[in-house]
């Protein structure tokens, strides 16, 4: 039987001092999921949460307006919190929503379309432990055919290197890697232990409690998209390392909760990208440089808006065709 949680108030962070956890992962780790309209699939990740071994899952539901949570309250497994927000906060608002109601010296944060393997916390939960300078480690992201998804492991996406993205140059990077970098690690040879990286995906973040009391919380400036890479960031400032554990499997239905809005996702994900660069890069781009930086931005923004317009008239000619 589950034993279920409901409200929709903050409540304070209490910060705390831990010693290295014991298995098994009894009072070791709580996981917070924001939801928003994400079905069946936030069950199917609460339950793989629980069967993880998480003490506790805090779901934060941004106002969803499908059967979620209808769905979530007949699965049975663990302890379950449920907190409602009156509207959509955003991910890194309801992140520290969820990071208020935990109490266990760790904590995850998981996406509602990410399933977990049984021994993928017990083995990232064993990577912070075995390397005390670590403050947050994340998992192979992969798709559902088991290949690794882009975002897993990374170096941060700097003007540049996003720029050689956007425009095809990082291909280059076979050739030249030191002029062409490319800020995404998936197509490198997958390594076998755990390594130090610059960043991974807010999909799948293990964080240790210590380290938040020193970095603080998300950043709640970012609505959507890029808070993971700016959280990174301050935990490398601050002296903490980032690890990718590559044998904790997680499986990401990439973009399952944002398919449907393609053009709100869009410009939350073009806004955070300024944000970050704005907090991070500014003073290695004055002047005219910086607002070359956020014409390419908007450039780009337009370019991926008029390619989610092209494919949205086809489909709908497609659909008017056959009806």
């Amino acid at each position: 039987m589950n034993s279920i949680s409901i409200c929709s108030e903050r409540a304070s962070f209490a910060p705390g001092s831990f010693e290295a956890p014991p298995a098994p992962l009894e009072n070791i780790c709580d996981v917070v999921i924001v939801n928003y309209n994400a079905g069946k699939l936030l069950s199917e990740s609460v339950l793989s949460a629980w069967g993880a071994g998480a003490s506790r899952v805090i779901v934060v539901d941004n106002a969803s307006r499908d059967d979620s949570l209808d769905t979530l309250m007949q699965v049975q497994g663990g302890e379950l919190h449920l907190v409602r927000n009156s509207s959509n906060l955003g991910f890194s608002a309801a992140c520290n929503i969820g990071a208020q109601h935990t109490s266990t010296p760790y904590v995850l944060f998981l996406n509602p379309d990410c399933v977990l393997a049984a021994d993928a916390l017990q083995g990232m939960i064993q990577a912070l432990v075995g390397y005390p300078r670590s403050g947050m480690v994340g998992g192979f992201l992969c798709n559902p055919d088991g290949t690794e998804q882009p975002g897993g492991r990374r170096v941060f996406p700097t003007p540049k290197r996003a720029f050689l993205r956007a425009f095809g140059l990082s291909r280059l990077s076979k050739f030249l890697p030191t002029s062409f970098s490319d800020f995404l690690l998936h197509e490198q040879p997958l390594p076998r232990e755990p390594v130090v990286v610059e960043a991974i995906s807010g999909a799948c973040m293990l964080v240790r409690r210590e380290a938040i009391e020193v970095v603080g919380l998300w950043d709640e400036g970012y609505f959507l998209h890029c808070e993971d890479l700016d959280w990174c960031m301050r935990f490398r400032q601050a002296g903490w390392d980032v690890l990718y554990v590559p044998s904790a499997r997680v499986s990401h239905q990439f973009g399952a909760c944002s398919r449907s809005r393609p053009y709100f996702v869009e410009w939350h994900k073009h806004r955070g990208m300024l944000r970050f660069y704005q907090k991070f890069f500014r003073q290695q781009y004055p002047g005219v440089l910086w607002g070359s930086v956020v014409i390419g931005v908007w450039i780009r923004f337009s370019l991926v808006v008029a390619r989610h317009w092209v494919r949205d008239m086809l489909a709908f000619f497609e659909q008017k065709k056959g009806a």
